[in-house]
């Protein structure tokens, strides 16, 4: 399974605009590891987006997008309205390529 980070926005989206996405791909990670991130992306994947409610112009919006075989899923949340398990999976993904630099 291939995970792809994409933001954008934000106070610094002009910066933002030439940043590669993150790739994570989970033949890279542990067993229990790659378990956990499968989990969690059915999670969020489970969740219907919030709905935006347009008060904070500046906010961060993310894509994720998963490849997993043939199965293509693109999760698309912001700050001001993010599931809780939107958030979980956006907190780990963050984890992981914090510890790669």
């Amino acid at each position: 399974m291939k995970v792809t980070l994409e933001s954008y926005g934000g106070l610094a989206a002009a910066a933002n605009l030439r940043r590669r996405p993150h790739v994570l791909n989970t033949d890279d990670l542990s067993e229990s590891a790659a378990a956990e991130l499968a989990r969690l992306v059915d999670a969020a994947a489970a969740t219907p987006e919030e709905e935006q409610n347009g008060r904070a112009r500046d906010a961060m919006s993310y894509v994720i997008t998963v490849e997993d075989g043939d199965r293509s899923t693109v999760l698309t949340q912001s700050d001001t309205a993010k599931s809780p398990e939107f958030a979980a999976l956006l907190a780990r993904l963050r984890v992981h390529f914090a510890q790669q630099r």
